[in-house]
C-alpha cells in the first residue's frame, strides 16, 4: 500500500487539478499533497485528526538511498536537514500522536543504518515497483532491517516517479512530488517515501531545490510517522496531519535554515509552524 504526496501544481492548473482528483485517492485512505493546483488545504475543514487504531513510529530513523548522480553538495544538504529534524520544534508537533504504546518521541532521525548512494542510473521512469526494489536493493546489501525506520529513495533530475498515469517534476503527467507507503516483504512491514527531484515550478515553493526537497522530507517523514500503515491519524476525509497544511499556509524556511510546511495540531485545531 502506498500514500501520496502530491504538491501544487502551476496555477494554471488549478482547474483541471479540481475536477480530476488524482488515481492514487482510490488507493488508500488519503489523497495526494496535489501539485499546486492540485492541493486540498485544510483537509477535513477544521476537523481533527482522528486516530484509526494502527501503529505509530514512536521514535523513527530515516535512511537516505541517493540512487544516480547529484549536484555537488546536495546530497550532503539533505543529509544535514535529516540530521537535525528530528529535535525541532517542527518534528516536535507531532509528538502529540500515540498509539496503544505510547506518544511519538523526539529523536535522531540519523541513528540508523548508513544512508545508500546507489551510483547506478536509475531508469527515466521510475515506477512504484521498482522504488520498492531499490529498497530491497538496500536491504539484500546486508543492511540489517528495522521497522522503525523509513526508507527514502531520492532520484535525480533524469528521472521521474509514476503511480499509474500519474507522475512527478519531470513526467508526462505532473501530478504530485513525492509519497510515502509501505510494503510487505518476507514478514517485515517495510516504510518507504520516494523523493523525485523537485526541479519544476509546480513542486516549487523556495525557488531553490534543495529547500524543495526539505519541505517534502519534512511532509513525507512526518506523515510515514503518524500513519506509517495507512491506518493511525488522519482525519474524515481521509486526509493525514502534512495534507491539511499542504502549501496553506505557505512553506516557510525554519530551524537550521531548513525548508518546513506547516502541520496539524490537534492540540491547536489548527495549522502551526512549531510545537515548542
Amino acid at each position: 500500500m502506498k500514500k501520496v504526496l502530491v504538491c501544487l501544481a502551476a496555477l494554471a492548473l488549478a482547474t483541471a487539478a479540481f475536477a480530476q482528483p488524482s488515481p492514487e485517492l482510490n488507493e488508500t485512505h488519503g489523497h495526494s499533497m496535489a501539485v499546486q493546483g492540485w492541493a486540498r488545504p485544510g483537509g477535513g475543514g477544521a476537523s481533527n485528526l482522528s486516530y484509526h487504531g494502527g501503529p505509530v513510529i514512536h521514535s523513527a530513523k530515516v535512511v537516505m538511498i541517493f540512487w544516480g548522480t547529484f549536484p555537488s553538495g546536495y546530497t550532503t544538504a539533505i543529509q544535514n536537514f535529516r540530521n537535525q529534524f528530528g529535535l525541532t520544534p517542527e518534528f516536535n508537533t507531532i509528538t502529540q500522536y500515540s498509539d496503544g504504546g505510547g506518544n511519538i518521541q523526539p529523536t535522531n532521525l540519523a541513528s540508523g543504518t548508513p544512508d545508500y548512494f546507489d551510483p547506478s542510473t536509475p531508469p527515466t521512469n521510475v515506477t512504484d515497483a521498482i522504488v520498492q526494489s531499490e529498497v530491497l536493493k538496500y536491504l539484500n546489501l546486508g543492511n540489517a532491517f528495522d521497522n522503525s525506520t523509513i526508507y527514502e529513495v531520492f532520484i535525480p533530475s533524469g528521472s521521474y516517479s509514476s503511480s499509474g498515469t500519474s507522475t512527478s517534476c519531470g513526467g508526462p503527467n505532473l501530478s504530485y512530488c513525492a509519497y510515502h507507503g509501505n510494503f510487505s516483504n518476507g514478514g517485515r512491514d517495510i516504510k518507504y517515501s520516494i523523493q523525485p527531484w523537485a526541479g519544476c515550478s509546480g513542486c516549487s515553493s523556495f525557488g531553490n531545490t534543495t529547500l524543495d526537497q526539505d519541505h517534502f522530507v519534512c511532509h513525507e517523514t512526518r506523515e510515514a510517522v503518524t500513519d506509517p500503515d495507512l491506518n493511525a491519524w488522519y482525519d474524515r476525509r481521509g486526509n493525514e496531519a502534512d495534507d491539511k497544511c499542504a502549501w496553506t499556509p505557505s512553506p516557510f524556511i525554519g530551524t537550521g535554515g531548513f525548508g518546513y510546511q506547516y502541520e496539524w495540531s490537534n492540540a491547536a485545531s489548527g495549522c502551526v509552524a512549531t510545537t515548542p
